[in-house]
């Protein structure tokens, strides 16, 4: 088996592969993703045939985030995931590794040092209620203050990803409220395979989640927020139900965000 980083085209089949799954990825995920760190997607091979994949992506010196790990059917049982695993944790070196795992793949993670911080749990809502948003996109002038709530919030700064994430694209767009270059919340909006995902949700406050939340597109929306939290039961309250959960876990020390009222994950992929 060969092991090797991906291109960006690669990491799009990749994507195609979690679709498969049925993670939902964004229609537009594999540009920004790449855009985080280079260097960190990687690819198994057997006789120039991808198998497996996974991303260990070095968002800052202290931290890096762990997703996409996906062996193709064909190949699972076999070792050859597990390979792949040990050779990409390498690239981390000595920062704290992050991942959000789903439930059987739980007790390996424990395993290879990972460590149980809390459940994010994905919800859904067939139509959000519309209305008179005061959001509006996100401008140059606001990507500073976007980039450091960010950092604020997750505990450290993953300002590649970030920097992508919210310049946006046809299919994502950053919806902010308050003045130019001083937003008082903000959230991304991606379209995806099935409907709308939201992530990064920053905000302080009941009615500015629910302005956001507003500026989603008919049909499904999907939320990841942390289990317990005022966001899970404000979504809960408009009508948003759980359909998927992982285990946030860390290998190292855990990162100390401070994070507003409010807050919903960007993906479940890069943290």
């Amino acid at each position: 088996m060969k092991i090797r980083t991906m291109t960006e085209g690669e990491l799009a089949m990749v994507l195609d592969w979690a679709q498969a799954e049925g993670w939902n990825p964004g229609l537009d995920d594999a540009p920004a993703f790449h855009a985080a760190d280079p260097g960190g997607f990687f690819l198994a091979e057997i006789d120039g045939a991808p198998v497996a994949a996974i991303s260990v992506v070095n968002h800052d010196d202290a931290h890096a985030f762990l997703g996409l790990y996906i062996c193709r059917p064909e190949y699972r049982g076999q070792g050859h995931g597990f390979a792949l695993w040990q050779a990409a944790l390498g690239h981390a070196g000595g920062r704290t590794v992050t991942l959000d795992g789903v439930a059987e793949q739980q007790a390996n993670y424990a395993r290879s040092g990972f460590v149980f911080a809390g459940r994010t749990l994905r919800h859904c809502l067939e139509a959000v209620p519309q209305g008179d948003s005061t959001a509006r996109p996100a401008q140059a002038g606001d990507m500073a203050a976007l980039m450091q709530m960010d950092r604020a919030a997750c505990g450290h700064a993953r300002d590649g990803f970030a920097r992508a994430w919210f310049e946006g694209t046809e299919t994502r767009r950053t919806w902010v409220i308050g003045p130019e270059g001083a937003p008082a919340a903000f959230a991304t909006h991606r379209l995806c395979h099935s409907g709308t995902k939201i992530g990064p949700l920053l905000a302080q406050t009941e009615a500015e989640v629910r302005t956001l939340l507003s500026c989603a597109p008919r049909g499904p929306v999907f939320i990841d927020v942390p289990e317990g939290s005022a966001l899970e039961t404000l979504v809960r309250t408009i009508g948003f139900e759980p359909v998927f959960q992982t285990a946030r876990m860390h290998c190292g020390p855990a990162p100390q965000g401070t994070a507003p009222a409010y807050y919903a994950v960007a993906t479940l992929e890069l943290g």
